[in-house]
């Protein structure tokens, strides 16, 4: 049992990862977390992503959505993007967080590459492609303590 319901905990050890290793581990996976400020408060949505050159973060979003108005609104908008691989049985995962300007992509050729590569796995039209050019890569391990 995890320790969330009641049976044994096993605390684990956390290791710092480098950028380069956060952002390969980040790009392994198909959807993470974008942090972003509505009315003065922080909003978190769940979107798929793909990880463009090896570090820009790129997710498709539609027009009308919250975090496309504020991109929209301010070129310089600051975001977060976090993903993870946490096993809720063993505790043993990664967790990267990014931090970065949130820019859309208006080149037509970057729009059309992107709509080829990034299938958006919600219904309804996603019509809008929001880079996230990252600033801060931090990227923690859960891994096993060793016996002592």
């Amino acid at each position: 049992m995890n320790g969330l319901s009641g049976g044994s905990f096993v605390p684990r050890a956390t290791q710092t990862m480098g950028r380069a290793e956060a952002l390969r581990l980040l790009a392994s996976v198909p959807f993470g977390r974008v942090i972003f400020t509505r009315d003065a408060l922080p909003a978190v949505r769940p979107v798929n992503h793909l990880v463009d050159e090896g570090e820009i973060i790129i997710v498709r979003t539609r027009l009308t959505s919250r975090l496309t108005s504020t991109v929209r609104a301010d070129s310089n908008v600051v975001v977060a993007y976090e993903a993870d691989d946490i096993d809720p049985i063993e505790q043993l995962g990664w967790s990267v967080v990014v931090t970065g300007i949130a820019r859309p992509v208006s080149d037509p050729q970057r729009v059309a590459r992107y709509e080829r590569l990034l299938r958006p796995w919600v219904d309804g039209p996603m019509d809008t492609i929001v880079a996230i050019e990252p600033t801060l890569v931090t990227g923690v391990r859960l891994v096993a303590e060793k016996a002592g």
